[in-house]
């Protein structure tokens, strides 16, 4: 078995591994989380210190793979590790907790802003001759890589809500989100099946004798990058039900509490209607 060895990317991995295990272990950290953020971080040096890394100039197919990987497995395990909110926890960021509710953050997390950061990224890569560019450049091989991994992280961080964001929108806006991701994915899968080669000489010359021809390979790459795309999109979608259901859970206990309340003082309850005790649902079906 073929194996390479990214020295940046396997530093990075190191160091901000490190930094979460020691700030983790000096409290009562769920394990689950370290767990999910260290398995992110397992992904990026299997992307580029695996055969992926040895053959992604060789085969589109695999270079697919990566793309795939990076922008939506590493980055929602990182997310689910809470790294912000474990920072925040752990260090004076006074910049961070000053701007991070502001204006231009929030603006900055807008869906359709949060949205088009996860999907031009991917278009700008395989729809220009930036492409060409990566398979030439090593240097613009790694900041891809980063700029994906930041790319799928802003989009899984701000969706989740696992850690303190700019804006707290409905979790019905993120499955909307989830569906627009997979149209968009649907969309490049089907350029890339039927459009012309990419890169076809670099390919046509790394080609090692075996494997897919560069025709075959395009196909298999695009449909890794569609229906491999919407398959890693789908544990990002149970978690979001799953958090989705616990919200409804504690709004509900929430609510129960303040009736019982209520209840014991003999206060008149400001509503017979369930509904319009809910803070979420009471502006909308007040009596008038």
């Amino acid at each position: 078995m073929h194996l390479t060895f990214d020295v940046p990317a396997v530093l990075g991995v190191l160091v901000a591994g490190t930094l979460y295990v020691r700030a983790a272990r000096h409290r009562s950290w769920p394990p689950g989380r370290t767990t999910a953020f260290l398995a992110g971080l397992a992904t990026i040096v299997v992307v580029t210190c695996s055969p992926l890394a040895v053959y992604d100039r060789t085969f589109f197919w695999v270079r697919s793979v990566q793309t795939v990987t990076l922008l939506m497995i590493t980055p929602l395990l990182l997310a689910l590790g809470s790294p912000i909110r474990l920072l925040l926890d752990t260090a004076e960021v006074p910049w961070l907790r000053r701007h991070g509710r502001g204006r231009v953050a929030r603006a900055l997390t807008f869906p359709p802003v949060v949205t088009l950061a996860l999907v031009v990224p991917v278009l700008v890569l395989y729809l220009t001759p930036l492409y060409d560019l990566v398979l030439r450049s090593s240097i613009a091989d790694g900041l891809v890589r980063l700029a994906l991994v930041l790319a799928g992280f802003s989009y899984f961080w701000t969706r989740l809500g696992l850690d303190p964001t700019p804006r707290a929108d409905p979790h019905l806006v993120s499955v909307w989100i989830a569906f627009t991701e997979v149209v968009f994915d649907g969309a490049l899968g089907l350029v890339l099946w039927l459009g012309p080669l990419l890169a076809p000489a670099h390919y046509a010359a790394a080609h090692p004798g075996w494997g897919p021809d560069p025709r075959t390979d395009q196909i298999i790459g695009a449909g890794v990058l569609w229906i491999g795309g919407d398959v890693a999109g789908l544990p990002f979608v149970v978690a979001l039900f799953v958090r989705w259901a616990r919200d409804d859970e504690r709004r509900a206990k929430q609510i129960d509490v303040q009736l019982d309340e209520e209840a014991a003082s003999g206060a008149a309850p400001s509503s017979g209607l369930w509904w319009e005790n809910d803070p979420a649902l009471a502006e909308r079906f007040r009596r008038r």
